[in-house]
């Protein structure tokens, strides 16, 4: 199925797709850890994880493997929100989480957390920000990736707790968080009761994004957008099922964080060549490719777009309109997206079809 642009072309590498300048709007903190890092975190503060050795801990926290429903994907995060609970740790997961990013040239992140999940040992809220927003920043520092904060409420905790993780966001808005979220199980779960949450943010005009038609149908997609003014979609898998609203979206340049490998994992869709995305992007939707969670869904940027094309049947023109479509829908000011849109398109028109080995852009440094 795989095909660069004529029906001859080979797929195109993942080595290249690494080359590429690419963003990830939809990246969870507690989701991107790196293992080694997870065992020695624990190690070091005496905390009792179900496995001590990297294969073990990998099968059972179920990385990469498909877990049939959202809420037992999100049983991983049992484990990796156990070592979260210091400055040291967050300063040091966010740090590595924007390292791996850089070294397949993600230009620039949007890493969400709910901060009220790592206050089991006393931390303030406040630090909590702030020991990412370090790490963040140190990395953008040495390697010159570009990163901010999505504070999340969570679904299903209290509508209460998720105006406080609002109140956070309006703290720290200019400060590194650039819009608020709606994570956690979304069956049972509506968006609507937490609206104090969202009229809050909105009224601060902090930008909203929130995970909708993953777990539930095109009502919640709805439901985030114009009870709770989202101005993207997390996942949004379920769309294809409302033309009307579909073409809502569509009509008013509502970006659609998609995660594919993570949407087969949770049971959301059957497998990737089912994944409602080439339709989307044939649409004229604006479409971009996120990886959801690193480190439980086993995964990157590179090879999320790796598997659109060999899975999906994209082309590279449709994978370079997806990272730009990354760069449209990132929040930053206008001025900020331009100048990065500028670049990005210039260093993707150096990577023709049939030429990509050749390409003088293959080298190109993550500080640029």
């Amino acid at each position: 199925m795989a095909h660069s642009s004529g029906p001859n072309a080979r797929p195109i590498p993942l080595d290249l797709i690494e080359k590429l300048p690419k963003t990830d709007l939809h990246v969870h903190l507690d989701g991107s850890l790196r293992l080694s890092t997870i065992l020695e975190l624990a190690e070091r503060q005496r905390i009792e994880l179900p496995a001590r050795d990297t294969d073990a801990l990998r099968e059972a926290m179920h990385l990469g493997q498909n877990c049939g429903s959202l809420v037992e994907y999100l049983k991983a995060f049992d484990v990796t929100l156990r070592v979260m609970q210091t400055e040291e740790s967050l300063r040091r997961i966010a740090y590595e989480l924007a390292e791996d990013a850089a070294r397949e040239n993600v230009r620039y992140m949007e890493v969400r957390y709910a901060p009220m999940l790592h206050t089991r040992r006393g931390l303030k809220l406040t630090t909590v920000v702030e020991s990412v927003l370090g790490g963040l920043r140190e990395a953008q520092d040495k390697l010159g990736i570009e990163s901010n904060i999505i504070i999340c409420g969570i679904r299903n905790v209290s509508p209460e707790h998720s105006l406080e993780m609002a109140e956070l966001a309006v703290a720290y808005k200019s400060r590194g968080v650039v819009g608020f979220d709606l994570a956690g199980a979304e069956y049972d779960h509506p968006a609507k009761h937490h609206k104090a949450a969202f009229q809050l943010v909105r009224d601060n005009n902090i930008n909203v994004t929130i995970h909708a038609g993953e777990a539930y149908g095109p009502e919640s997609i709805a439901q985030a957008i114009h009870v709770c003014g989202a101005h993207r979609i997390g996942h949004g898998c379920r769309l294809r099922e409302n033309g009307d609203l579909l073409h809502y979206v569509n009509d008013h340049r509502i970006p659609l964080e998609c995660c594919p490998s993570s949407n087969v994992q949770t049971g959301a869709i059957r497998d990737l060549a089912s994944h409602p995305l080439k339709l989307y992007i044939n649409l004229g939707l604006r479409v971009t490719v996120n990886t959801d969670n690193r480190l439980v869904t086993d995964t990157t940027v590179s090879r999320e777009l790796w598997l659109c094309h060999t899975q999906m049947g994209l082309t590279l023109e449709d994978i370079k309109q997806i990272i730009l479509s990354g760069f449209k829908s990132a929040f930053l000011p206008f001025h900020v997206k331009q100048q990065y849109l500028r670049k990005v398109s210039e260093e993707l028109a150096a990577f023709s079809s049939g030429a990509e080995a050749r390409s003088p852009a293959v080298g190109i440094a993550v500080t640029a």
